[in-house]
Formats: C-alpha cells, sequence, structure tokens
C-alpha cells in the first residue's frame, strides 16, 4: 500500500500571522492537504510566531540585522529553507525582498499574496497607494515569486470594492478577509495539480 504524504509547506511571515492561520487551520481541517513543517519570520517576537508555536509547528527567525549585508541574509534564509525540503514556500505578509539566490533555488515554487489587483500597485504600500490613486475597485492577488517585486505570474485574484468612507485599515481588513480563503483554495489547487 502507498502512504500518502502530504505537501511540506514552510510559511514565511513578519507580522500578526492572519494568512498562517488560515493555512493552519485549513491544514488542521483536513481542506488542505498540506504539512506546515515550519514557520519562519524576519524579526524575533511577532506574533505569527506565537501562533505557530501554539500549532506545535517549528520556528525559526534570520534577522537581517545579524548579517553584514543583504545577500548574506539572503544566503542564510535560503540555506535554512533548503534544510526543510519544502515543496511549496507561501510569503505570507513577509515583508522583505527574496533575492536571487532564493528565488533560483525554489523555481515556481513561491507563493506570495498581495493587498491589490496585480500589475496595479505592487510594493509595500498597496492598500495606501489604492487609496491616494482614487481607485473605486482594488483587491487581492495570489502569485508565483520571481525576481521583480510582485512581478509573478498572477495564480488567482478577487475584487474587493472601495467604499467612500474608507481608511487604510478598513479597507486592508476587507481585503484580507479575501485574501486568507483565496490563499488555501489557490494552494489546495497547486498541491492537488502536483500530487
Amino acid at each position: 500500500m502507498v502512504r500518502h504524504v502530504s505537501a511540506r509547506i514552510v510559511v514565511l511571515a513578519s507580522g500578526s500571522g492572519s494568512l498562517l492561520q488560515s493555512l493552519i487551520d485549513a491544514a488542521d481541517a483536513g481542506t488542505l492537504d498540506a504539512q506546515i513543517v515550519a514557520v519562519g519570520s524576519d524579526t524575533a517576537g511577532v506574533v505569527a510566531i506565537d501562533r505557530a508555536a501554539a500549532a506545535g509547528i517549528a520556528t525559526f527567525v534570520e534577522d537581517p540585522t545579524a548579517y553584514p549585508d543583504r545577500d548574506e541574509w539572503n544566503r542564510a534564509i535560503t540555506a535554512r529553507v533548503l534544510e526543510l525540503d519544502p515543496d511549496w514556500i507561501v510569503s505570507a505578509g513577509f515583508m522583505r525582498i527574496l533575492g536571487p539566490t532564493f528565488v533560483d533555488s525554489f523555481p515556481r515554487q513561491i507563493i506570495n499574496t498581495h493587498p491589490a489587483l496585480l500589475p496595479a500597485f505592487p510594493g509595500a504600500h498597496a492598500v495606501r497607494d489604492a487609496l491616494r490613486y482614487g481607485v473605486t475597485v482594488t483587491g487581492c492577488t495570489v502569485h508565483l515569486v520571481d525576481h521583480g517585486v510582485d512581478t509573478g505570474p498572477i495564480l488567482a485574484q478577487v475584487a474587493v470594492d472601495v467604499l467612500p468612507d474608507d481608511t487604510e485599515e478598513s479597507l486592508h481588513e476587507r481585503i484580507k478577509e479575501r485574501e486568507r480563503p483565496l490563499l488555501v483554495a489557490t494552494l489546495a489547487q497547486l498541491i492537488g495539480e502536483h500530487a
């Protein structure tokens, strides 16, 4: 009898870990055929690490300030993730650009979420940029990571209306509400296609 092995996932997160929690919940519920083997961060003490620890998931922190330059940090985080032998890496609110060393080590295996309808509003301030531009519709995107900033192939998108009284915080929260299930569904589809 062939034993089924679920996909090995490494999640990278820099903040509260709400996207991570949606993956943990989906894996626990069996709706995501994956084992989250580790959660990594660039910052110690973030809630995402606490969420992972509470779920019994291994954690690691690679603080860029501990390295002389960005290239050294990229080599360190690449080596750390290579040891974990992941099928997929999910950048879930990870606020660092992964360098060529990392991206080339995991071709077409790194998934990112972004709080805008790419290619519109790439970068770290997508929600603020959308509001400043005055769009009436924005949303979220799940895409593969390449060497650019939010330029990789788009896997899935969901639109979110911008309300007249929206603040950056209120709009971002509504985007996150759509982003979480979109990430889970997209990752589940990728895992199914590569099973």
